[in-house]
């Protein structure tokens, strides 16, 4: 596992990418009050994924995703390739992001600021926790553009340089698309969530299909194509453990 998988791996948690747009807002007072986002709601989570990372180079990689979450608290990942194998294990606080690779020793422990520094990616928990649970990236304002057109809402928001763009479904009020960028740095990113199912009473997103270009140190762009496929999902009041070190 070398450096550029794992900073694709922080891509797929993110979803960052784009092209930069001129501010708009809202189209009229009826389409706000028509649009009633869903907030994934829950106190401690665990899940489980089949995760497919397809390189520009060829290289494909297959494995499972095993995730934990305390909400607005901490994000903790493991990613096992096979034969119960962990290849790198990661946190994501309000501070910071940290993955040990197990394989090549190829750390990441940055803060927020350190990293966006360094890899040109503004990130942070509640956009983490958003962009995994289908939610609208960011509270909506009257600053955000925002169309009903049939049965979804087309959302624009900027925030900090980066631009979104959400395509949110009318009936249940999930991100269905996702496009982010940066106004700053190359990077590009779709996503989409092709199914959601009930969860406890609430949309859950149980596959997200993405491709990115990341930006590299060498200033070039490689494109990754990430498919995630959730199958177990539990959500508890208990307190869950996120051991770090190995």
């Amino acid at each position: 596992m070398n450096k550029n998988f794992l900073l694709s791996l922080l891509a797929v948690l993110l979803l960052l990418a784009g092209c930069a747009k001129k501010t708009n807002i809202y189209s009229s007072d009826d389409t706000m009050r028509e649009f009633s986002p869903s907030y994934f709601d829950y106190n401690y989570l665990s899940a489980k994924a089949r995760m497919v990372l397809e390189e520009e180079n060829g290289k494909t990689t297959r494995g499972t995703l095993n995730l934990r979450a305390k909400k607005d608290s901490i994000i903790w990942f493991s990613i096992s390739p096979g034969l119960g194998i962990e290849a790198a294990r990661g946190v994501i606080t309000r501070d910071e992001i940290k993955v040990k690779d197990r394989i090549n020793g190829q750390d990441i422990d940055l803060t927020f600021d350190q990293f966006q520094n360094t890899y040109g990616l503004k990130l942070s928990l509640d956009l983490f926790q958003n962009v995994l649970f289908a939610n609208v990236p960011n509270q909506v304002t009257y600053r955000d553009r925002l169309l009903r057109v049939g049965k979804t809402f087309e959302l624009t928001q900027r925030r900090d340089g980066i631009i979104y763009e959400s395509v949110v479904g009318a009936q249940h009020g999930k991100v269905t698309e996702l496009k982010t960028s940066s106004r700053y740095h190359k990077g590009k990113l779709t996503a989409s969530y092709p199914e959601f199912e009930d969860l406890e009473g609430q949309p859950y997103a149980y596959k997200i299909l993405i491709k990115m270009l990341i930006e590299q140190e060498s200033s070039k762009l490689q494109s990754t194509l990430v498919s995630l496929e959730v199958n177990k999902v539990d959500l508890t009041d208990d307190s869950l453990t996120f051991p770090y070190n190995f």
